[in-house]
């Protein structure tokens, strides 16, 4: 229980629905604020006693488990340390992963509990052979099955989550003021919980020793100098300050971030666009595509057949037609080096400003198939065009 509207209603319907509810807030922070300001932050003071006013409410036990110290390792030094790496990082899929459905999940089954229920906007299907497939919300526009494309099979016959089927968080906020819940009209939470303020580069720079380096061109041409590669990521146009124009007058925006040399790669908006990307770190939620009939092994046995879905590369992005595949990673000359097998997805349509550490869910129609963090990606504009 967040302390917003969307976890109470959830308790109020699994109390409804007959089963034994516990309310549990998670202490993320050893020194948490004690106010938001709208929908800035989360995890606050505030946010725990609203929690625990709706269980009171709601006549069920509350308590506060902290799981600070696991919190910063897996989610706040992830953070860190994939944008050291010049990547781009979802820190809400991290908590996801990490927290809320492995170590929360883990604690509540060692203590006799079923199940963790959220209030996040999903739904879960059961097929005629008792398979559990996690699907969209009703509520397209509160659809949050993205952040959730990082659950396993395992912690979804743990998951519940009451207001997926529910058709608009109107409904959700009317159903709190009736029921008495004081959160009903409480702002939702829109930054990342641990940088309120919204400003995740000066948050970062006082994390990451900034290095001053060199702005290049897709030739490696300098065109300018930056103060840090790590707090620059790919599609930003603001702040390159540039002292070479680029050859056809039209803004550049970053390319790609290389931590390793200390720059910046930069080119026109049209070189943004991406027909492939691939990544290592998978993960199904549910059946995998082959035990769902969707592909097959194919005859080498070392990959599966191409096949067709859609993928979605932001919370709330509109998922793009494409083609799947696992293959061996590849080395940087496109040869297999048969070191690990990635998810290799090319899109129909270009998507633009797909960073390395974004994270790529795979959707069939409204199923979450699973999903892959992006550790490359493959232009449709080659260098030579631009």
């Amino acid at each position: 229980m967040s302390g917003g509207v969307d976890s109470a209603v959830a308790a109020a319907r699994a109390v409804d629905a007959g089963h034994d509810v516990v309310g549990v807030h998670l202490a993320l922070s050893r020194m948490p604020g004690t106010l938001r300001t709208g929908s800035r932050g989360c995890c606050t003071i505030e946010d725990s006693l609203d929690a625990r006013r709706a269980a009171d409410l709601l006549g069920i036990p509350f308590y506060v488990w902290d799981f600070s110290e696991r919190f910063r390792a897996d989610v706040v030094d992830d953070f860190i340390s994939e944008y050291a790496a010049g990547r781009t990082p979802n820190p809400c899929m991290r908590c996801n992963e990490r927290i809320k459905f492995a170590a929360v999940l883990e604690k509540a089954l060692a203590l006799g509990f079923d199940a963790v229920v959220t209030g996040h906007y999903a739904h879960i299907v059961t097929d005629e052979h008792g398979n559990r497939e996690l699907h969209r919300a009703s509520d397209e526009a509160k659809d949050q099955s993205y952040v959730l494309g990082v659950l396993t099979t395992e912690q979804l016959a743990h998951a519940m989550f009451p207001l997926g089927t529910t058709p608009s968080k109107a409904v959700v906020r009317a159903e709190a003021a009736a029921r008495g819940l004081t959160v009903a009209q409480k702002p939702d939470s829109h930054d990342i919980c641990f940088i309120p303020d919204g400003d995740t580069r000066g948050w970062l720079a006082g994390r990451i020793e900034p290095e001053q380096g060199s702005i290049v061109d897709r030739a490696g041409t300098p065109v300018g100098t930056h103060d840090g590669a790590t707090s620059f990521t790919v599609g930003q146009r603001r702040g390159l300050n540039l002292g070479v124009p680029g050859p056809d007058g039209r803004p550049r925006f970053v390319l790609e971030v290389r931590p390793r040399t200390n720059e910046v790669v930069v080119g026109p908006k049209e070189a943004l666009a991406i027909r492939e990307l691939a990544g290592a770190r998978i993960s199904w939620a549910g059946l995998d595509p082959v035990a769902s009939g969707l592909t097959r092994v194919t005859a080498e046995g070392d990959a599966w057949a191409p096949f067709p879905c859609e993928v979605q590369v932001r919370a709330h992005a509109d998922p793009v037609a494409a083609t799947a595949r696992l293959a061996p990673t590849t080395t940087p000359d496109g040869e297999p080096d048969g070191r690990a097998t990635e998810l290799v997805v090319e899109v129909d349509e270009p998507l633009f400003g797909v960073a390395p550490g974004q994270t790529a869910v795979l959707y069939s129609g409204t199923r979450v198939l699973g999903q892959c963090t992006i550790d490359r990606t493959v232009s449709a504009v080659p260098a030579t065009a631009s």
